[in-house]
């Protein structure tokens, strides 16, 4: 049996797990939907719902991990009572690592590409319309995006072959540092934009009216959802790194320092998007397009906008790239734990399948573009993320949570005791009631809600 590696610091643990918190939805997803439903007052109750629904479950998968010392493919079996099948979960958790990757690194290769097309000046001169027509050709070119795609995964597993503490943890935290500091930079500069004042108010000042005209249910809908999705919970994302920590600290703590992190994030991307595209006259609240096709024109308008735009899609690869780093390093120990493989065994097999099983996605926008599998418009990319994010990833997160909270599973007491290990914050134990009974309806709204569109839509 190979000897577990443990992260070289307390700061590398929060960095990594933060880092595959931090994905593309902090910075394209939050923004928009803050957009949509109105601003200030969005963000407010957002905030509510990641404290009350999505860190707790963050903590359960810590727990998991920590107290079985194993990846989710094998720590349900050394947790669960005798005779029991929550080991099932752990296997719908690899399912869901290797869903993820299949469009994950399409969507980060895109923003590789931007970078290039950035820098070499590729929009520079072009109309709006022609901007969008940058993103839909990329979109049509199959061995472009093959190209980045690949790119992509060959850096992701280049570092997981370093090793865990000398790849991993070092690259992701050098990579997250620098996704603060440019993060940084390009907000200042949005803010200081004339004309920036406008996008601040939008963004800062709560408007509950701007709410209740986008619809107050969708808009409690969509808080809950960003909440829940943001943190990669339900696939044992987290429960990896749990199992890679000392017990000097308590786990609450760690997680809200992580929440924290990922939170700031994405607040910190709206101080770059809505100042800016107030400050040029267009709508923060346009959905994906936002980032591939509003954003190069904001740039396009902006002096400099050469080098702010390639700083931008440097942070949004960043972001990808991180996400990826850590799924491939909770893949590679799926393999070492079910199948006893060396490391390098791991990560050779695993590259060539990730590469196999992106290639769908890839030309599900191109060759493959009849495939319409959620109906007229839909593409292999909205099955596979439909897949994850509205199935895998809210029955996963409530089996990890019943696990934790019911005593035909972990239990109660015995979750308790890993949680509060170490020193630092402890878990709200005079909560129980809402954790076990409440928390589970929310998720089952979440799943639920999910659906409707699909059947009703």
């Amino acid at each position: 049996m190979q000897k577990r590696e443990r992260f070289a610091s307390r700061l590398g643990f929060i960095l990594i797990s933060a880092g595959c918190a931090i994905g593309l939805g902090n910075v394209w997803r939050f923004p928009y939907i803050t957009g949509q439903y109105g601003g200030a007052a969005f963000i407010l109750v957002y905030l509510l719902f990641l404290v009350i629904l999505g860190m707790p479950i963050m903590i359960m998968e810590f727990s998991v991990g920590r107290a079985s010392q194993k990846s989710a493919v094998r720590s349900f079996h050394v947790l669960e009572p005798k005779g029991t099948k929550w080991h099932i979960t752990g296997y719908a958790a690899v399912l869901g690592n290797y869903l993820l990757m299949m469009f994950y690194t399409t969507v980060c290769g895109w923003m590789l590409g931007y970078v290039v097309k950035m820098l070499s000046g590729e929009f520079n001169g072009l109309t709006p319309d022609e901007v969008g027509s940058v993103f839909s050709g990329m979109l049509a070119n199959p061995a472009y995006m093959t190209f980045w795609m690949v790119v992509t995964v060959l850096i992701g597993f280049f570092v997981c072959s370093l090793g865990f503490q000398n790849g991993v943890e070092r690259v992701s935290k050098t990579m997250m540092s620098c996704l603060f500091i440019i993060l940084l930079i390009l907000a200042v500069r949005s803010v200081t934009l004339s004309g920036a004042s406008e996008g601040l108010a939008f963004y800062l000042i709560p408007d509950f009216s701007r709410m209740v005209d986008a619809g107050l249910g969708e808009a409690i809908y969509a808080a809950m959802g960003q909440a829940f999705f943001t943190l990669s919970l339900g696939i044992g994302a987290m429960s990896i790194f749990g199992s890679f920590i000392s017990k000097d600290r308590s786990l609450t703590g760690e997680a809200l320092s992580i929440c924290a992190l990922d939170t700031t994030v994405a607040l910190m991307s709206g101080f770059i998007i809505f100042p800016a595209c107030f400050a040029f006259g267009i709508d923060p609240g346009q959905g994906p397009g936002l980032v591939f096709v509003t954003l190069p024109n904001v740039f396009n308008q902006m002096a400099g906008g050469q080098i702010w735009g390639a700083l931008f899609f440097i942070f949004l690869s960043f972001a990808a790239l991180t996400t990826i780093i850590a799924v491939f390093e909770n893949i590679i120990n799926f393999s070492i734990d079910l199948w006893g493989w060396e490391r390098k065994k791991a990560i050779a097999i695993n590259l060539v399948l990730i590469l196999i099983l992106s290639m769908p996605c890839v030309l599900g926008f191109n060759v493959w573009s009849d495939i319409t599998p959620l109906g007229a418009g839909s593409t292999i990319q909205d099955l596979e993320d439909f897949i994850i994010s509205n199935n895998l990833l809210p029955l996963g997160s409530m089996m990890y949570l019943l696990f934790c909270t019911s005593k035909y599973g972990w239990g109660w007491d015995n979750f308790i005791a890993e949680a509060d290990t170490g020193s630092g914050l402890k878990f709200p134990k005079a909560l129980r009631f809402y954790f076990t009974y409440i928390l589970p309806l929310l998720i089952l709204f979440i799943f639920i809600m999910g659906w409707i569109p699909k059947l009703f839509g």
